[in-house]
């Protein structure tokens, strides 16, 4: 089943994650790729943006801006690897985070289980995706070697990353109910201020 908070207003929802995205994107290619890290791994910035958007926005948008993502990923250099594994991989992800897009007003763990959960489930799509396609590179030695570094990456770069996309949406979303306060006063107003010129 597909869920989509009722707070989220439709008409900022697709520039705002438009922008995060691109962004992340951004970020990931010309930045976290080339931290030198141990291991050779680096925090996934555009997995972060996508758990965000999905714990904000619920699952509808979490498989719409997975998708989109992980295309842009999947065709961004230096991508070298089958087009559409990332699509595949963030899109699920983007769906099962925004499963749990109703628990973030009520837990604070939530997107901290959001963020290790998509790192495990992620490095392993990916692997097994991959081992079906043949890609030499992908094996469960090396899925073993990556999944611990990988998933205390992303919950590290995740305050970061997730906070922000957050508190980005948060602030959009505060507009929007407070012109719709505004909105209903000025309706009242108008309807009062028109019985009364009649009389």
């Amino acid at each position: 089943m597909l869920n989509a908070p009722e707070n989220a207003p439709a008409a900022g929802r697709k520039p705002v994650a438009a922008v995060v995205l691109v962004v992340a994107l951004a970020l990931q290619v010309s930045v976290a790729n080339r931290l030198p890290l141990p291991g050779e791994i680096t925090p996934d910035l555009v997995l972060l943006a996508v758990v965000a958007l999905a714990l904000v926005y619920g699952s509808l948008t979490g498989i719409v801006a997975g998708f989109s993502a992980g295309l842009l990923a999947d065709i961004i250099p230096p991508a070298d690897h089958t087009i559409g594994r990332y699509a595949l991989v963030y899109c699920l992800i983007g769906y099962v985070c925004g499963l749990a897009a109703g628990e973030m007003d009520r837990q604070s763990l939530v997107p901290f289980a959001a963020v290790a959960a998509g790192a495990l489930a992620g490095t392993v799509l990916y692997a097994a995706t991959g081992m079906m396609l043949g890609d030499p590179r992908s094996s469960w030695a090396l899925v073993s070697r990556m999944v611990p570094l990988q998933v205390l990456y992303d919950v590290i770069a995740s305050p970061f990353v997730v906070w922000s996309v957050l508190r980005i949406t948060g602030r959009y979303e505060h507009r929007e109910r407070s012109r719709d306060r505004m909105a209903v006063p000025a309706a009242r107003y108008r309807a009062m201020s028109g019985r009364g010129s009649g009389l």
